[in-house]
């Protein structure tokens, strides 16, 4: 392609595909109306560059073209548009702080069936995360817990189902945890290690959109994890999904947001019990299931 083919960039680079202001706004109420993702204007480039791969892959030459094909309802194409725009940063035992509290929370709780939820488990380092706290806790690898692990990108569920990681995501972890809970590959796994069944089995991953009218698990539940998620939706939709919350929750249910997320607006519907971990503001009105 010669360069007076390329439209030039205000940076003086110069672009593959045109992407005018009006794509870009265009991008954004999809991806709000969809899936509730508040995109900034500083997230253009990412939109650019993320989305130019779906262009190539479907062969298009404009963005209007590929705004066309998801407006006319293509599903296939509706799911990697969405997965393209989520972001997926996690690790194992993020935001470490959390699950001490989460094991005092199921001592608590030990004559129980315990239920949890992992609202954005991404590639799976969360809810197995959970799972090795529930293990520890109860001093077996089949404690009675068990782990809804939900998250609306398809290809991250898929990654998270399988539980086989590269040695260095394993490696903020001590070495007795790796050598309990997973098992190394050799041959041709080497460098590559899998959650034990045991801990796979405490887990049922399940594709969710939080912005969906009715969702699938019923309460009570023990603990949410809806940790870094939270982020990407404005006040009012964050608002919406606190509310669903709240029944599912038992009165003594703990939820878990992450380290950038802060629900004063919601003072109503949860209280701060301690550093990004809060429970029900009235839990006597939820008391009954």
């Amino acid at each position: 392609m010669h360069t007076d083919e390329l439209i030039t960039r205000s940076d003086g680079g110069s672009r593959e595909f045109d992407f005018t202001d009006s794509n870009f706004d265009r991008v954004r109420k999809l991806i709000y109306d969809h899936a509730g993702i508040s995109l900034s204007p500083s997230k253009r480039e990412m939109v650019y560059s993320r989305l130019g791969r779906r262009l190539r892959a479907l062969g298009l030459s404009s963005f209007d073209d590929y705004l066309e094909v998801l407006e006319s309802g293509n599903g296939e194409e509706w799911e990697a548009f969405t997965n393209s725009l989520t972001t997926n940063l996690t690790s194992f035992f993020r935001e470490e702080h959390h699950f001490p509290i989460l094991a005092d929370l199921m001592k608590k709780h030990k004559g129980d069936r315990i239920v949890l939820w992992c609202c954005a488990a991404s590639t799976g380092e969360e809810p197995y995360s959970m799972a090795i706290t529930a293990a520890e806790t109860f001093g077996t690898l089949t404690p009675p817990v068990k782990i809804l692990a939900t998250d609306l990108d398809t290809n991250v569920l898929a990654k998270a189902e399988d539980g086989v990681y590269t040695m260095e995501r394993l490696e903020k972890m001590s070495e007795e945890r790796t050598r309990r809970y997973f098992l190394r590959g050799s041959g041709r796994q080497a460098g590559f290690a899998r959650v034990r069944d045991e801990l796979r089995n405490l887990i049922t991953f399940r594709q969710l959109n939080l912005l969906d009218t009715g969702w699938p698990m019923r309460g009570p539940l023990h603990a949410i994890f809806c940790r870094n998620v939270m982020i990407y939706f404005d006040k009012p939709t964050q608002l919406e999904i606190l509310k669903k919350f709240v029944p599912l929750l038992r009165p003594d249910g703990l939820m878990f947001a992450g380290h950038s997320e802060s629900f004063h607006h919601a003072a109503n519907l949860f209280s701060l019990r301690g550093k990004t971990v809060y429970e029900l503001a009235n839990p006597v009105r939820t008391a009954h299931h």
